[in-house]
């Protein structure tokens, strides 16, 4: 390449539209609650509390048991509509959304 050449510019972003959360079951929103709790909010509007307080304090959380960390328990984000933290640990939102649905909460079991 020569020293005087231009630099090529990069138009993968440009071109590849970034992924969008549309289905209604979905998560909009999450935002970390006192207690291991989570406010969520789906793209159809549906919303309520999770709570995973008992199975973050079970001696069979699994994965889970790295959220005892109440900074990595904030550290709560929503990746491609499902409400994810890092290590790749994320909660079904189907499953979620039907619960929220039914009846505002959904609380896992330890």
């Amino acid at each position: 390449m020569c020293a005087n050449a231009p630099a090529e510019e990069d138009h993968a972003a440009v071109l590849v539209p970034p992924i969008r959360a549309e289905a209604p079951d979905d998560v909009r929103d999450v935002i970390p609650l006192p207690g291991y709790r989570l406010a969520v909010r789906f793209v159809d509007g549906t919303s309520g509390t999770v709570d995973l307080s008992a199975r973050v304090a079970s001696p069979k959380a699994g994965v889970f048991a790295r959220l005892r960390d109440p900074e990595m328990f904030a550290r709560v984000y929503v990746e491609h509509g499902a409400v994810t933290w890092p290590g790749e640990i994320d909660l079904a939102p189907d499953v979620m959304h039907a619960a929220l649905q039914r009846a505002g909460e959904w609380k896992l079991e330890g």
